[in-house]
């Protein structure tokens, strides 16, 4: 089942710049929809502490990732990592946690994307639309990664000048007293509860890795990459949180004149500066759209590469690890994801199909920091171009942040583990039953 040696291999165009537009692009539409929600869950210091948590969690992984990713720079990401490190069960695993993290965000995205042009076009439904842009998006990663890549990094810069006019607009009316107002109203039981929408914000940048075997000089960029999109991320964050909460307190950006929940912080903070009929607020609108589509088109491009990595070394039907021989992209993977996806949309349950997406990221982090500390004792002398820094420091803090996370969602939201569990449980005995090597 696993790919011939003569098959075409996956073509290398991407450059660091490419690197960072992809990383930032991948997360970028966590800063302009569903992170309010944690707002609801532990208020603005509940949720700030949250945060603080979860970026120490993105520093220290990044770090420790980008040191797995150059030195085995393939396109299966954590499930390459974790194969060679714990055995191909384990690996099986961690597979399946990023196929899981990166086929059930997109369908999140795309019911946004289509819930933005509905404004514009009622007469079509959010469904319709929603499929429409999957099927667009696929097809342009199917032409070719340094396409793909490029428009990415145009769409992502755009966003991040977004964030920048928003913040510039809304800081001028920034208050403290709006941080502080009911900044704790369910205590530390509302920190946990705001976890998962704390992870929204940073979701995805592992996406990066997936890409190494078809980075320029993968060894030296790979750090780039990550490297500038954490800074640029983490920065973007707490930007966006304090001038969003600043111009009228949390309650503001997570409920609408109707009272009822939102998760478009953006909007209701600039239409408190603004209005909600003047140029900037209708200007945030229009290229909000920007960083929605960032996420969508660049974790598409990421499961793509998970999903063909499956299927090259035989843990899917072999069909998927296949190349297309013109374009030289994993076409076949970005099909089968495109139609599982569009299956996703019809269930309609965006919050559900978030946090499940959370599970797989969660997972995905501690088997690769797991990985991490076992190849340094099973393999010393594998070729490192990169070490992370203050190990074993930075590793254990990311596996113990995961960890809490992880089981601390699993209390929160139990019949949604259940689910994401069952998936793993369903998909691994198929794989015990069917795998040959």
């Amino acid at each position: 089942m696993g790919q011939d040696q003569n098959e075409p291999g996956l073509k290398k165009a991407l450059t660091p710049v490419m690197l960072w537009g992809l990383g930032v692009g991948y997360v970028i539409s966590g800063m302009y929809c569903g992170w309010n929600l944690g707002l609801k869950e532990g208020g603005t210091l509940g949720f700030a502490i949250a945060t603080c948590f979860i970026i120490v969690l993105y520093i220290t992984f990044s770090f420790s990732y980008s040191e797995l990713a150059c030195c085995i720079p393939k396109a299966g990401g954590v499930f390459d990592y974790a194969s060679r490190a714990l055995g191909k069960d384990v690996g099986f695993i961690a597979g399946m946690a990023q196929n899981i993290e990166f086929i059930f965000a997109p369908p999140a995205i795309a019911f946004a994307i289509g819930a933005y042009f509905n404004l514009f076009i009622p007469q079509i439904d959010v469904l319709w639309i929603s499929i429409v842009a999957y099927l667009i998006f696929t097809a342009l990663n199917i032409y070719g990664v340094k396409a793909a890549a490029a428009f990415e990094l145009i769409i992502t810069i755009v966003a991040v000048v977004e964030l920048l006019l928003f913040a510039g607009v809304t800081l001028p009316h920034f208050q403290i007293q709006h941080l502080t107002h009911n900044s704790f109203p369910n205590g530390w039981a509302g920190v946990f509860a705001a976890i998962p929408f704390a992870i929204w914000f940073f979701l995805g940048i592992e996406g990066i890795a997936n890409v190494a075997e078809e980075t320029l000089n993968p060894e030296k960029n790979i750090l780039k990459g990550f490297g500038s999109a954490i800074v640029t991320l983490v920065l973007l964050c707490i930007l966006t949180f304090i001038t969003s909460v600043g111009v009228g307190g949390w309650e503001t950006i997570v409920f609408n004149s109707k009272g009822e929940v939102s998760d478009s912080p953006l909007p209701l903070a600039m239409g408190r500066v603004t209005g909600d009929s003047g140029l900037l607020f209708h200007l945030l609108i229009t290229i909000g759209l920007f960083g929605l589509v960032a996420s969508f088109h660049g974790l598409i491009l990421a499961a793509g590469r998970s999903t063909y990595e499956f299927g090259r070394v035989g843990y899917a039907p072999g069909f998927i690890g296949k190349v297309h021989t013109r374009f030289k992209t994993p076409a076949n993977a970005l099909l089968i994801n495109t139609f599982i996806g569009i299956l996703i949309l019809f269930s309609g349950k965006t919050g559900e199909i978030i946090t499940i997406a959370v599970f797989g990221a969660l997972t995905l982090y501690v088997l690769s920091m797991v990985s991490l500390m076992v190849l340094r004792k099973k393999e010393p002398n594998l070729e490192r171009p990169f070490k992370v820094p203050f190990y074993p420091l930075f590793p254990v803090l990311a596996l113990i942040i995961a960890v809490v996370s992880l089981v601390t969602m699993t209390f929160y939201y139990f019949h949604l583990a259940l689910i994401y569990f069952g998936l793993h449980l369903i998909s691994f005995v198929g794989f015990k039953l069917f795998y040959r090597k």
